[in-house]
Parts: structure tokens; C-alpha cells; sequence
């Protein structure tokens, strides 16, 4: 299955870090150009946010993953994975089979609280 590239810049609004970003096979995997724990931050609040229902959230230093459900219902899974002290990968899937609608917008809210 060809992968689709988001149009657009993806950069952050903060100080010009950047992001690469891809859905592919169900999944939204974007290597952000920020912290991990600014990451996390970001993420944790775009679910707040977005208004969905948190499930579960479980965290050690190097990963994270919060799981929550949208007003579809639908389990909406995302992880995020320490590269490096500023390099950081996030990987959002919505449903079994992915949902590219709901992942790109937590995406864009993640990326927005950056």
C-alpha cells in the first residue's frame, strides 16, 4: 500500500523545528524535532482538548503511550518514542484499521500545542 505524504509545511510554531510526516497502513508516524517530554506534554493535552475520553496513559523515559476514544467510539492510540534529547517519534492510529481523518487532526492539535 503506497504511503501518502501530508501537503504542507509540518514544521512546529516554535522556534523553526521541523517535523517529517507520513500515513501509511492506518498509521500517522511523524519524527518531531522536539524533546520527548515537550512531546508528551503536547500530546497529552491535544487529547484534552480534542475531548477524548482518556483510557489509559503509561510512561517511562523513553516512551509513552496514551490511549483515549473519540465520540466514534473509536480507540485512538498514540505513542510517542525518545530518539534523541531534541528528536522525537510519534505514531497516532485510530480504530483497527486507521482512521486518517482523526489522526490527522490529533495530529495537527498535538502540533499546534508544540
Amino acid at each position: 500500500m503506497a504511503g501518502v505524504m501530508l501537503a504542507g509545511s509540518c514544521g512546529c510554531a516554535t522556534g523553526g523545528a521541523g517535523s517529517a510526516v507520513a500515513y501509511m497502513r492506518g498509521d500517522l508516524d511523524a519524527t518531531l524535532s522536539v524533546p520527548f517530554e515537550r512531546a508528551v506534554r503536547a500530546s497529552d493535552l491535544a487529547v484534552e482538548q480534542l475531548r477524548f475520553e482518556k483510557v489509559s496513559e503509561k510512561k517511562d523515559a523513553l516512551q509513552a503511550i496514551l490511549v483515549s476514544r473519540c465520540a466514534a467510539d473509536k480507540r485512538v492510540e498514540i505513542r510517542i518514542e525518545k530518539i534523541d534529547d531534541e528528536a522525537t517519534k510519534l505514531r497516532i492510529r485510530v480504530g483497527a484499521f486507521g482512521d486518517e481523518s482523526i489522526a490527522v487532526a490529533t495530529y495537527s492539535q498535538i502540533n499546534a500545542n508544540l
